[in-house]
């Protein structure tokens, strides 16, 4: 059975959900996944020993996180050896708005482009608003930015943007890819 290494960053945790449904396909399509949170790791892992790798980071600020970035380039030969994908998780990604669509594109291949790494397969998916995990300041700068671009603004609930769709049609599609390059 193929192994399958799901490494991710997560600031409020739309990217863990996403890395976590991630697992259940790859498990549904017959693949041993394993999940790892890179912020909280304890080394106990080595991806060099796994068939295939998938990472998942999130925007904020105009980038995906840091030690996401260090983890691809400590690990950049491996990746770029085996089958491997990315996917990036973003409000952009989320707007109807072609620009900001292009500018979740853009920050996806910046990260690739500095790390080094070319993924078998990248996603750039619309991530979530979680007022209710924001403190004072955060909550108010996020419902500014929602503002400004017509987006949702009651603070007093949360919002998913994810299309779940897309990530699992993601997932399908690497499954398939290690299937076939083993």
């Amino acid at each position: 059975m193929a192994t399958v290494l799901v490494a991710y960053g997560s600031s409020e945790g739309q990217t863990e959900t996403v890395a976590e449904r991630i697992v259940e396909v790859l498990e549904t399509e017959g693949l041993d996944a394993t999940l790892v949170d890179l912020k909280r790791r304890s080394g106990a892992f080595e991806p060099a020993t796994v068939d295939s790798i998938v990472v998942g980071a999130s925007i904020h600020a105009g980038s995906h996180q840091q030690y996401v970035a260090d983890f691809v380039r400590d690990h950049r030969s491996t990746l770029n050896r085996c089958p491997s994908a990315f996917f990036s998780l973003s409000l952009s990604a989320a707007s109807e708005d072609a620009e900001a669509q292009a500018t979740a594109d853009d920050l996806l291949e910046e990260f690739l482009e500095e790390t080094g790494w070319n993924p078998d397969g990248t996603l750039a998916v619309a991530g979530a608003l979680k007022y209710s995990e924001y403190g004072f300041f955060k909550r108010f700068v996020m419902r500014w930015i929602g503002g400004r671009a017509s987006g949702d603004t009651d603070t007093s609930r949360d919002y998913e943007y994810t299309d779940w769709d897309e990530v699992e049609s993601f997932a399908r599609q690497f499954a398939t890819l290690i299937r076939t390059d083993a």
